[in-house]
């Protein structure tokens, strides 16, 4: 049974929220940032405040890295402004680069909150296992030359999971308080010429995944051997990790509320979902 959410109005202003769709090749990142880079988040909020016809300040489900993209990355924003929410959806678009596109739109209560609501994130990260690098798949993707063994990958994966100190998979510039998460999934796939990994916690810690792969990445080429991911994890040490993979190949899918009156996409990307979809070594639901 869906539960009923009170729209409460303060001072007649609304909540929206918003799924957000974005290549990250050209941007330093989600946030905002004082050297007046190209953002996610300024390209955003510059376009909703023209059809809000106000400032507008945006929060999001999850911070993203340089070139990092997003499918289903979660965005609320408040206004005075009253549209439709199919006007806030086609009005954005109209105004927004062509990397970047609002999915949906959904009037929300004001206890929603896109960060602070999150129970779960997740992120897929796509790895093209070719010999031969591809002209078009370059920014989309993280190449790897070298054959993967994606059971060894997935056997070093198995040791990270579950409640740890992932300080050897933090950034040093990681401004979370505690290095403590609780990874409850990392799954690795192979999907023809692709290999994909799907990681899912209770929150992630700045460049965290992008270490992750780069721990599994040389145990996948025989280089490391499987017990290498445990003792890095043990270390507690960033010096004593891996190195941390291209952004290129991430792709934050999902952020997970409790409640469900948002829209669920497919995680994708859109050049990858297919192959997943018909193949029966999938992914769990996320």
């Amino acid at each position: 049974m869906s539960e009923v959410f009170e729209f409460e109005r303060d001072t007649d202003r609304y909540r929206l929220a918003m799924g957000v769709e974005y290549r990250g090749t050209a941007y330093r990142g989600w946030q905002i940032q004082r050297s007046g880079v190209p953002t996610i988040q300024a390209e955003l909020e510059a376009a909703v405040s023209v059809v809000a016809n106000e400032p507008v300040a945006s929060i999001v489900a999850g911070r993203t890295d340089a070139g990092v993209h997003a499918t289903n990355q979660v965005v609320h924003f408040d206004t005075q402004s009253d549209r439709s929410e199919y006007g806030w959806k086609m009005g954005i678009n109209g105004r927004l680069p062509d990397d970047i596109s609002i999915r949906w739109v959904k009037l929300v209560d004001t206890g929603f909150h896109a960060r602070f609501s999150a129970k779960e994130r997740a992120y897929r990260f796509v790895i093209h296992n070719n010999w031969v690098k591809s002209a078009l798949l370059h920014s989309l993707t993280t190449w790897e030359r070298y054959e993967l063994d994606v059971d060894l990958m997935q056997q070093a994966a198995d040791l990270l999971l579950g409640k740890h100190d992932f300080s050897s998979f933090r950034a040093a510039e990681c401004q979370a308080h505690s290095p403590v998460r609780t990874l409850k999934e990392l799954q690795v796939r192979r999907f023809g010429e692709f290999v994909v990994l799907q990681a899912r916690a209770d929150g992630f810690l700045h460049h965290m995944v992008r270490n992750l792969v780069g721990v599994l990445l040389p145990i996948g080429r025989g280089r490391k051997p499987v017990e290498w991911a445990r003792e890095v994890l043990q270390y507690q040490d960033r010096t004593k990790g891996g190195v941390t993979a291209q952004g290129d190949g991430l792709y934050f899918i999902r952020a997970q509320y409790e409640r469900d009156d948002l829209p669920v996409m497919d995680a994708g990307p859109g050049f990858i979902q297919p192959l997943i979809d018909n193949l029966p070594n999938n992914f769990s639901r996320v």
